[in-house]
């Protein structure tokens, strides 16, 4: 009976870790930086290629509120494999 006690008490205990303020809750780190000036190359030399870099848009729309049961979104969705056809039987 104590043996199932505590495999009750620890479920219930692990199971309320994501409660209490884990999970999507606290932004992370990165929401809170800063964007700096572009490049400044100094004089006698020549400007790096940049036409492949990378370019991020401006956000202009406020993040839309996620629900609880929704998953965060760097959780990445569940794989499901899809399902092998039967075979089909030779004449």
């Amino acid at each position: 009976m104590r043996h199932w006690l505590i495999v009750l008490l620890a479920a219930t205990t692990l199971g309320a870790c994501r409660s209490l303020g884990g999970g999507c809750g606290a932004p992370p780190e990165y929401t809170n930086s800063d964007s700096i000036p572009p490049l400044e190359v100094p004089p006698g030399m020549d400007m790096p290629n940049t036409r492949g870099a990378l370019r991020i848009p401006e956000l202009d729309t406020p993040e839309r509120p996620r629900g609880r049961d929704e998953p965060c979104l760097d959780q990445p969705p569940t794989y499901v494999p899809p399902a092998k056809p039967a075979p089909q039987p030779q004449a």
